[in-house]
């Protein structure tokens, strides 16, 4: 299966495309423009989509928060809208920390350390996961807000997992 992951933003967003079966990265962009990625996701043949949602959580919030709810409505949109599909998920940051590092606390850190533990270390250079351009590694291109794009798609699938969706 196909899992399109999208980390939103007010302008440009990052997104991961990962096969659940080996969960091999086939694609990322850490800062595609929001147009250009509402133009990609009817593109690209996927099988799901998962964006990461923003949660209240008491405090106030300013323009750009409301700006990337917007944003992530109108993935949704194109996705429903070109697919006939209604198969989708909203990705709660607080569930991206209880699922890969099992505390609320958990900071980016933490979670790019336990994505980089889930893969193997076959690249060069000083992150081997990452790699080199000369001797790249599983998560070679991955980087910036592609990061936080695939903790949401290993957020998924370990949900789907334990539910025994996949």
């Amino acid at each position: 299966m196909k899992l399109l992951a999208i980390d939103p933003g007010t302008e440009s967003s990052g997104f991961v495309i990962i096969d659940t079966d080996d969960m091999s990265v086939t694609s990322s962009d850490s800062s595609i423009s929001n147009n250009a990625l509402l133009d990609w996701v009817i593109g690209y043949d996927v099988d799901h989509m998962a964006v990461e949602m923003i949660a209240s959580y008491g405090m106030s919030v300013g323009k750009t928060t409301f700006e990337t709810c917007v944003w992530i409505g109108r993935f949704i949109q194109r996705w429903l809208s070109s697919n006939g599909e209604t198969d989708y998920t909203l990705v709660y940051r607080k569930d991206v920390k209880l699922t890969l590092c099992q505390s609320m606390r958990a900071k980016d850190a933490n979670i790019r350390q336990e994505l980089l533990d889930r893969y193997p270390a076959t690249g060069g250079g000083k992150t081997p996961q990452v790699g080199t351009k000369k001797d790249p590694g599983p998560l070679f291109g991955v980087s910036s807000h592609s990061w936080s794009a695939l903790a949401v798609a290993h957020t998924w699938v370990d949900t789907k997992r334990i539910e025994g969706m996949i």
